[in-house]
Formats: structure tokens, sequence, C-alpha cells
């Protein structure tokens, strides 16, 4: 939880300046993929602010209305990033690009006077969007480390994988949301500057619309991310035929009747199995195997929190 929360603060840092600094390049200019950018970075903002919440309660301890914790949390609040901030901040900036491409306008008012210099207003939109060019690698490199941990502690053989199988959706969540900002930030900075270059606005508008169908994307793939996990999703079946293994190759286990995996939040697992055992075995062994066998499972998977085993004959 602790590089999670890193990875998650850095980028609620990020994004809150960006913001900031797009919406004042928007005032002065008029740009319509800065004013797309500004949309985007609130909504990173807000992004975080949410996955921290989802953090905070997911850490919470088990209670009797609630006896498996409230690890399922990160998922919720990671849901409503996906569908609140990243859908309507996609189709508030699509509409506005579709707008400025119908209706297109110049992108630049004028010069601007600062410190006593005087400057072509476009140079603050280079500038800010350099700026968040560069802040937002910094949030990337973060969530990077955050998905690589991830990725060398399972094994798995790269984004892609751990794109379909992890359960550690806020540092899904961040990663993935600093790559699209990363790739907006461009969009918008090449957008201006063609703008700017030939005089043609239509530039500026079309990478206003772009970024936000890109964000409306990355929403609904984040939200069928989530959805997996809300609805009790189980362990890959790779990881659950290691536990299998585990199980039919205990001492004096007969057979497996029935196993049931399911994630009750980032990192926890839920194992439940009915198995039968070898005919001589009195109550007490049964006690003593099914207890190293709860052991064993853990160990082998250290995401798995609590063991159900229900010995049938």
């Amino acid at each position: 939880m602790a590089e999670s929360k890193s990875v998650v603060v850095a980028a609620l840092i990020a994004n809150g300046a960006i913001a900031i600094l797009k919406f004042g390049g928007f005032l002065l200019t008029g740009s319509a993929a800065m004013l797309s950018e500004t949309y985007h970075s609130i909504s990173d903002t807000g992004n975080q602010v949410f996955l921290l919440v989802g953090l905070r309660f997911s850490g919470r301890d088990a209670s009797r209305g609630h006896p498996f914790g409230y690890g399922k949390a990160e998922f919720f609040y990671s849901f409503l990033v996906s569908v609140f901030l990243f859908g309507i901040a996609g189709w508030e900036s699509a509409k506005h690009g579709y707008d400025a491409i119908m209706h297109p306008h110049p992108v630049e008012q004028g010069p601007v006077t600062l410190l006593g210099a005087t400057f072509p207003a476009v140079w603050v939109n280079y500038a800010v969007l350099a700026g968040a060019i560069a802040f937002e690698s910094y949030a990337l490199k973060k969530a990077w480390e955050g998905m690589n941990a991830d990725i060398d502690q399972h094994g798995w053989s790269g984004l892609g994988e751990a794109f379909r199988k992890t359960s550690n959706v806020t540092t899904l969540t961040a990663f993935t949301e600093d790559t699209i900002a990363l790739v907006g930030a461009g969009l918008a900075l090449f957008g201006v500057y063609l703008s700017r270059a030939t005089g043609n606005p239509l530039y500026d508008a079309v990478s206003a619309l772009l970024i936000g169908l890109m964000l409306m994307g990355f929403a609904l793939a984040l939200a069928w991310e989530n959805k997996r996990l809300l609805l009790g999703e189980s362990l890959p079946k790779d990881d659950e035929r290691e536990l299998r293994d585990v199980i039919e190759g205990w001492d004096g286990v007969d057979g497996i009747v029935d196993f049931r995996s399911v994630y009750f939040g980032p990192e926890e697992v839920l194992i439940a199995a009915d198995v039968t055992f070898e005919n001589g075995f009195d109550t007490g062994g049964i006690d003593d195997s099914i207890t190293g066998l709860e052991e064993a499972l853990k160990e082998a998977n250290p995401s798995i929190f609590k063991v159900y085993i229900e010995p049938e004959r």
C-alpha cells in the first residue's frame, strides 16, 4: 500500500499544478487543445483524490458488518474514477474539440507582458505543455516502478499480462492515467504548434477532439478492468493450478471435490476448498492436516489472506 500511495501522491501534486497552468494558457490563447488538457488535468487531480480515499478506506480493519475487510473499496473508487471523472472529462474535451472544428477561431489573442518582457501568448502554451510533459514523465516513472514491482513479484511477462491479471488497481490506474496524460500533452503541444506555424486553427481543434476520444477510451478500459474485480474474479488459472497441486500433493489428501478463489481486495485472496482425505484419518489427524494445508497455501501465494478447507468423505 505504501508504494501505491507514493505513486498517487506524486501524480496528485503534478496534476494539480499542471491544471492551473493549462487553464491560464487557455485564457491567454483560447486554444481548444489547452482547454481539453485543462479538463484532462482536472480529472487527473480528482482521480488521485478518489484513489487516496480508496486507499485509506481499504486499510480499515475487518468488522462484524464487513468480516473480510474493506479491500474492495479500491476497486469501487477506481471504478468511480473511470465513470465520473474520465468519462465526463473525455466527453467535454471531445465536445469542445468538435465545436472548435465546426466553428474555427484563432488560437492566439495577442502578446503577453510578464516581468517587463513581452512575448507571443502562445509561448505560454509551449512552456506549460513542456512543463506538463516533464511533470508527467516523473509521475509515470513512479507509476512504472510500482507496476514493475508487481510484474516481478508475480513473474508476469509484461504490461499486457499485468493489465489482465493485476488486482492492484490503484497503481494500474495511476500508470495508465500518467501514460495518457503524457500522450495528451504531446498531442496538445503538436496541435498548438501546427496551428501557430500554419495559421490554421484546425490542428488545434483536432488535437482537442483526439484528447477527448482518448480519455473516453481509457474510461471504458478502466471501467471494464474494475468490473471484473468488483464482481468477484478468481485467481488466474495458472495460480489456481499451483494451489491445487499443493493440496493434491499433501500427505493424506485423496482429492479435491471443489476449489474456489476470489479477490476481496488488491493482493487479498480468499480460498475455499472441499477436500477428501484417505481412509484411516481420525478427526484430530484431519484437523492437523487442514492447519498445515492452510499455512502451505499462504506460503505458496502471499496474496492469500484467508483459507477455508472443508473435509469431505
